[in-house]
C-alpha cells in the first residue's frame, strides 16, 4: 500500500486546515454553484421533522407516529427513548476529546478505502473529486467478527467502554425502532428485522462527524447532499450548533435539534424492502464560520451478504416490485467509490418496467 493508505490522493485533515488560519478554502472544497448552501445558512423554515415521545405512547400509537414519519418525511426525532442523558453527553465528550488530540496521535488510526475503519477526512476515491468540509472515524459494531477495540482510539481513556455502552443502548433501541416500522407497515412485529437477517446477523457502525470551522461556508458543505445506503440512522446532534438540513422538495429543511433526542432517518435499504412505502431522504450538513460542530451517526444495517429486494406482503398489482435484489456489500460499494450523490443509487435499482 502506497504511502497514501491506499487513497488517490495526499489525505490533508479538514481540521488542519481550519487551525492553519487559512482565509481561503482549497479549490478541491469548492462545490459547484448549484450545490451551495447559498441563502439557506441564514434562511428559518416554518416546516420541522415530526417529535415522537417513546414513553407516552402504546406500540400501537408508536408504530403509527412513526410509520407516518417514515412516510411523510424519512425524518424523525425521538425523546424519551430510554438511553441516559448523561451517557449521550459523555460519549460526545470523549469523542470530541479524540478530535483535540494532537495530529499524531489520531493519524495512528488513519483509514483507507478498503474498509473506511478509523481516522478519515474523505469518503469517495474517485481521484479529484470535490471534497467535504469535515473529518470523522468510522468503527464497525456489529457484527461481532467486525468489532475490534485495537482499531478504535485508546485516547481519551474512557472512550472505547463508553462507545460500548452506548452502542449497545442504540442497538436495543433500533430493535424497538424496526418493531415499531413493521407493524406501521401492516407486517408482524418481527418481519422487518427477519428481513435485515435476524438480530444476530445485522451489522452496526458508528462514523463520529467532526465540523471544524469553515473560513467560506457559503462554497462548501460538510457533508454532499445523500441518502444513507443502509438501514435505518440514528442521529446524536450538536444542539447547540445547527448543521443538518433535509430536502423537501425543492427546499432544504434545517433541523433544530431537541436536547437529549436522537435524529433516526430510514436509509435506502429499508426504501427497497418497504417498497417504497417508507423513504429515504437526501440530506446535507452546513459548514459554520463561527463553531465547530460534533455529531454521532450510528447506522444499523442488514446482513451484508443477503440480497435483498421488496418483502412480499408489500408487493401487490397496484403495487409491484420497485427494485431489483440486490446485497448491501454490493450496494455501498457504489459510495465508496463516487462519495455521496444524492439518491442516484437506490434510483438506479429501480426494475426496468418503472
Amino acid at each position: 500500500m502506497d504511502s497514501n493508505n491506499g487513497w488517490p490522493e495526499p489525505i490533508i485533515p479538514v481540521q488542519s486546515l481550519s487551525e492553519s488560519g487559512t482565509e481561503t478554502i482549497p479549490e478541491r472544497y469548492i462545490k459547484p454553484p448549484s450545490d451551495r448552501p447559498g441563502t439557506e445558512l441564514t434562511k428559518s423554515s416554518p416546516l420541522s421533522i415530526p417529535v415522537i415521545d417513546l414513553s407516552a405512547m402504546s406500540i400501537e400509537e408508536m408504530a403509527r407516529a412513526v410509520s407516518d414519519a417514515c412516510s411523510e418525511w424519512g425524518f424523525f426525532q425521538v425523546v424519551n427513548h430510554g438511553v441516559r442523558p448523561e451517557l449521550m453527553r459523555h460519549a460526545q465528550q470523549v469523542w470530541r476529546g479524540f478530535f483535540h488530540l494532537p495530529i499524531e496521535e489520531k493519524q495512528r488510526y488513519a483509514n483507507s478505502p478498503a474498509t473506511y475503519e478509523g481516522y478519515g477526512s474523505r469518503l469517495g476515491v474517485e481521484k479529484g473529486i470535490r471534497l467535504d468540509w469535515g473529518d470523522y472515524y468510522f468503527l464497525h459494531v456489529l457484527p461481532p467478527c467486525l468489532k475490534s477495540h485495537e482499531k478504535w482510539p485508546a485516547l481519551p481513556h474512557a472512550l472505547r467502554d463508553t462507545t460500548d455502552e452506548y452502542s449497545r443502548e442504540l442497538i436495543n433501541l433500533c430493535e424497538r425502532i424496526m418493531e415499531a416500522m413493521s407493524i406501521g407497515l401492516g407486517l408482524d412485529p418481527t418481519r422487518l428485522q427477519d428481513s435485515f437477517g435476524g438480530r444476530a446477523d445485522v451489522g452496526a457502525c458508528l462514523r463520529v462527524n467532526y465540523y471544524p470551522k469553515c473560513p467560506q461556508p457559503e462554497l462548501t458543505l460538510g457533508l454532499s447532499s445523500h441518502s444513507d445506503p443502509g438501514g435505518m440512522t440514528v442521529l446524536l446532534a450538536d444542539d447547540s450548533v445547527k448543521g443538518l438540513q433535509v430536502r423537501r422538495g425543492s427546499d432544504w429543511v434545517t433541523i433544530d435539534p431537541v436536547r437529549d433526542a436522537f435524529i433516526i432517518n430510514v436509509g435506502d435499504q429499508i426504501q427497497v424492502l418497504s417498497n417504497a412505502m417508507y423513504k429515504s431522504v437526501e440530506h446535507r450538513v452546513m459548514a459554520n464560520a463561527t463553531d465547530e460542530r460534533l455529531s454521532m451517526a450510528f447506522f444499523y444495517n442488514p446482513k451484508a451478504d443477503l440480497p435483498l429486494s421488496p418483502i412480499r406482503e408489500l408487493v401487490t398489482l397496484d403495487r409491484p416490485v420497485l427494485y431489483t435484489p440486490m446485497t448491501f456489500n454490493e450496494y455501498r460499494l457504489f459510495i465508496r467509490r463516487k462519495g455521496p450523490r444524492g439518491k442516484s443509487q437506490v434510483e438506479s435499482l429501480k426494475t426496468s418496467c418503472h
